[in-house]
């Protein structure tokens, strides 16, 4: 009884030293502004989900939230500069699905995804539309699987970039169609839309935003979007896993990361705030309007999905044939 009564009264000590710890890591935090590293140039997709996640954090910390963009090398060189920032609190970071697909595409990244960061939640996820050239005779996506499938390489299907979420997507379709289509890699998405629009390439999975105004002028048509579920973006458009692949998902997303080692106190105090600044009904609204679905998952459910993204990409970049740079 005497060793039992010992450990009760060292359990309820460690506990409540655990508790002071974490009150201490937050006590007077924020005191000074923060610094949300963008790593792609201002006024890309990333730049704008940042300011919009930082224009929110400020209201309810609050705190003053500096954004700073750092392009460059595909989001590596923003990304570098977080993981090695002091684990404070006072830095966190944008990263996209593109920094899941890096680790298989560099040998000698100079930041581990997964090592070097706290993950504090994911912000939103982005599907893509499998868009098509109205000369393509197909109204959905069997169709589309049956034509490629009847004239072998000959169908070509366009991305804003090689080793690209959209070139990634592409290369999930043909694999589990069992078909064989040509990928045109361009730089950037507009440079693409614009070569889907004069019928220089068949296809291409493109963002609802891209493409939206395109559509409803006839000039391009949707056939489903790539994410496991329908967009409240594009209600009305199926999904490529009901409407022929079934099990077939992949979707954007933009998520939020501070430095490795940061306390646990101050990164479950961002992520309440980041999670319920971005399920606000304002914000959520300004999401869909850019075809973008809310998410604001825990710090834990966050740690699942990139690790789940690094392993499902590096199976994609090889059965697309890239080499490690």
């Amino acid at each position: 009884m005497s060793k039992l009564s010992s450990f009760a009264v060292f359990a309820a000590a460690w506990s409540l030293s655990a508790a002071a710890a974490g009150a201490d890591a937050t006590a007077g935090y924020p005191n000074k502004p923060i610094r949300f590293i963008v790593p792609f140039v201002a006024g890309a997709g990333t730049d704008i989900t940042a300011r919009t996640v930082a224009q929110k954090l400020s209201e309810s910390l609050p705190a003053q939230i500096v954004v700073d963009n750092r392009p460059g090398a595909a989001g590596n060189i923003g990304a570098e500069l977080a993981a090695k920032s002091a684990p404070d609190g006072y830095t966190i970071v944008l990263v996209s699905a593109t920094h899941s697909v890096n680790p298989s595409l560099h040998k000698h990244l100079a930041y581990d995804l997964v090592r070097d960061f706290q993950p504090i939640s994911q912000v939103t996820a982005q599907p893509y539309c499998l868009t098509i050239h109205p000369s393509v005779p197909a109204k959905s996506v069997k169709e589309l699987i049956a034509l490629i499938a009847a004239r072998p390489s000959y169908y070509t299907y366009g991305s804003s970039g090689t080793g690209g979420l959209s070139h990634l997507a592409g290369t999930l379709f043909g694999a589990m169609a069992n078909v064989q289509w040509i990928h045109v890699p361009y730089k950037g998405g507009a440079a693409a839309i614009n070569d889907l629009l004069g019928g220089q390439i068949h296809a291409l999975f493109a963002t609802i935003i891209g493409t939206r105004q395109h559509v409803n002028a006839g000039r391009l048509r949707w056939l489903a979007v790539s994410s496991a579920q329908r967009s409240s973006g594009a209600p009305d458009v199926p999904t490529i896993a009901e409407a022929g692949l079934p099990g077939y998902a992949i979707s954007g997303w933009y998520g939020v990361l501070a430095p490795a080692k940061t306390p646990a106190a101050i990164v479950e105090l961002l992520h309440q705030h980041i999670a319920a600044g971005v399920r606000s009904p304002d914000v959520a609204q300004r999401f869909a309007a850019d075809g973008s679905e809310p998410v604001g998952s825990s710090p834990a459910e966050f740690a699942a999905h990139i690790k789940a993204e690094i392993a499902k990409n590096a199976m994609l970049v090889k059965a697309a044939g890239m080499r490690q740079d």
